[in-house]
């Protein structure tokens, strides 16, 4: 059976395993066509493209011949077509906050590089604060230590999966985040360990571990990565 999704995205984690956590969930096949046709595509005339975007994730559905750019209009479209919205404002609103911290812990997509001052900044305040945020949010919407799901469901949302794809794949990937994480958020902290341990997003976590281990890739991962590697090792 031919995948009914192709993601265009880089073969990275970062925003590409928000909209991987949701697919791979929901029972869905998908296509990646990997980074020279993404880079192909991307660099483009806007009149040549199959739907005007400036940059990844575009994600074409096949079934309809229709695509989405933007990772949160992409993942609200997911959660209406495949049973998984609930409370749409809510999780709206914490898909634009994923897409936020993404934002500042690359330094404004790179533009800048982490230095030892701008980590201790941002390590001590924006990012607890951050994980403090998320922490309220779920113990709020009936979210305890070691159970439950956002909303009182009994099983993963949207919502649920975004805070997983946020919070499990950056402690995933950026070991030395998980005590901060521990610290701050403890309860947040078991969800996102529960969403990576469902079936279908635990087979893809393994999939991905097997791969080059990636981030946020670039210059500004580099950076990041020294950084904390300093941290570890004083």
């Amino acid at each position: 059976m031919a995948a009914r999704y192709q993601l265009y995205y880089w073969p990275i984690p970062f925003r590409g395993h928000f909209i991987r956590y949701v697919l791979v969930y929901a029972g869905q096949q998908w296509e990646e066509p990997g980074f020279d046709a993404v880079s192909e595509l991307k660099n483009r005339c806007v009149a040549d493209q199959p739907h005007p975007f400036m940059a990844p994730p575009l994600l074409a559905d096949t079934s309809t011949g229709t695509h989405l750019s933007q990772m949160p209009a992409i993942l609200m479209s997911l959660g209406r077509e495949h049973g998984l919205l609930t409370e749409p404002d809510q999780t709206l609103r914490l898909i634009c906050d994923a897409s936020d911290i993404l934002f500042e812990i690359t330094r404004y997509h790179g533009a800048l590089m982490w230095d030892a001052e701008s980590w201790a900044e941002f390590h001590s305040t924006r990012l607890p604060r951050w994980m403090q945020i998320h922490e309220r949010i779920v113990v709020e919407a009936g979210v305890s230590a070691g159970k439950g799901y956002l909303w009182d469901r009994d099983r993963p949302g949207l919502a649920d999966l975004v805070l997983g794809a946020l919070w499990h794949t950056m402690i995933d990937r950026l070991p030395p985040l998980r005590v901060l994480l521990h610290k701050n958020a403890p309860v947040l902290e078991g969800l996102a360990d529960r969403i990576a341990a469902e079936p279908s997003i635990a087979a893809l976590i393994n999939d991905w571990a097997a791969r080059e281990p990636k981030y946020c890739a670039g210059q500004i991962e580099a950076s990041l990565l020294n950084i904390l590697n300093m941290e570890t090792n004083t």
